[in-house]
């Protein structure tokens, strides 16, 4: 685990539109989908609200690990690699029930653990 590097982190709030999160399969095969309930939970973990998963939370179930691609207003893209956790209690799920649309379920939500990052095809972290 390690942290986002400061000008992501600056960036991160500079994103526009739905960021695309995948995971694979327990047989090697991608999921991708767009999510718009996503936040920045501290420097090293980005939660994922689970509003309405179906494959996605099998393959976060299973062990998956995830990535998350987000795109800036000035066209930047960025991605976000990492392990997976799911919480559907506690403090990380406190968290997402703050800011996770009232009229949507929060059955959950998915930390994913920043372990590698990258601009474009450059390797931040």
């Amino acid at each position: 685990m390690a942290a986002l590097p400061e000008a992501v982190s600056k960036e991160w709030e500079n994103r526009e539109g739905p960021c695309i999160f995948a995971t694979i399969d327990s047989n090697g095969h991608p999921n991708a989908i767009y999510v718009t309930c996503i936040s920045k939970f501290n420097e090293d973990t980005i939660l994922i609200a689970n509003n309405f998963f179906s494959k996605t939370l099998e393959n976060i179930l299973s062990g998956s690990k995830g990535s998350i691609l987000f795109i800036t207003k000035e066209k930047k893209s960025y991605q976000i690699k990492g392990s997976l956790e799911y919480h559907d209690k506690g403090p990380v799920f406190d968290d997402m029930k703050k800011w996770n649309p009232a009229k949507l379920p929060g059955h959950g939500a998915v930390a994913i653990k920043v372990e590698e990052v990258y601009k474009g095809a450059e390797k931040l972290l």
